[in-house]
């Protein structure tokens, strides 16, 4: 599953998506882990011209108070075949659709009679920014009455055949949103045409594999050489 991410820096956003409202602030990311629910570049349908920022695991409607959404179940990643009956995500997939900007993400590899997972970066030819796809709520805090910034989850789906090489226990990916394909996820207007667009991602992917990060809950780099091959 995606839980551990590159993100692109503010520069690097401005200079790819110039005609986005760039609202985002932070510089590039080499390895982010979702445990530590980091806020990264997204851009939702509810304002399609803009890069800002959201914050990484979904918290459902149900949860009363930040505290007791920490504690709650996993909900890093949506799984996409389930996405329209879980009640994680039922209540917004049908409006709250989005796209989180990276620049690769970490999966890992089993390797049979070693303990710990290898681990491997996947990214886009020529390392170019691609768009994940993700499914996001508001959330309103009923201690203290804060709203808080959006909350956003990465749509997985069944593993493409490199990713069933790599990433090959759960041989799952996530849902890679191609350029041609950004407009439709925005804009769809019924699960018809959702659903048809959560599907493996069928281009051109590289990997290597890279310094083992997937164990990793907390921490972030600003480091360089931890997407470099080992």
């Amino acid at each position: 599953m995606c839980y551990h991410a590159g993100t692109p820096s503010k520069q690097q956003l401005t200079q790819k998506f110039p005609e986005k409202k760039m609202y985002y602030k932070d510089e590039e990311i080499f390895h982010v882990s979702g445990f530590a629910r980091p806020n990264l570049p997204v851009t939702l349908n509810t304002g399609a011209d803009a890069i800002v920022s959201a914050r990484w695991k979904l918290i459902p409607f149900w949860e009363k108070t930040e505290a007791e959404a920490v504690k709650y179940a996993n909900t890093l990643n949506a799984e996409g075949e389930s996405i329209f009956e879980k009640a994680s995500y039922k209540n917004y997939i049908n409006k709250n659709r989005g796209l989180l900007y990276v620049t690769g993400f970490y999966e890992p590899h089993k390797v049979k009679g070693q303990k710990e997972t290898d681990n491997y970066f996947i990214y886009a030819p020529n390392k170019e920014i691609f768009t994940l796809g993700v499914v996001f709520s508001n959330f309103a805090d009923q201690e203290t009455r804060e709203t808080y910034p959006t909350f956003f989850s990465i749509i997985t789906t069944p593993a493409n055949l490199l990713l069933e090489e790599i990433h090959n226990e759960k041989k799952r990916m996530p849902l890679i949103v191609s350029e041609n394909d950004r407009d439709a996820w925005l804009f769809a207007n019924s699960k018809d045409e959702i659903q048809f667009l959560i599907k493996p991602y069928n281009a051109e992917l590289n990997a290597h594999q890279v310094y083992r990060v997937t164990g990793a809950r907390g921490e972030d780099s600003n480091r360089a050489d931890i997407q470099k091959p080992i």
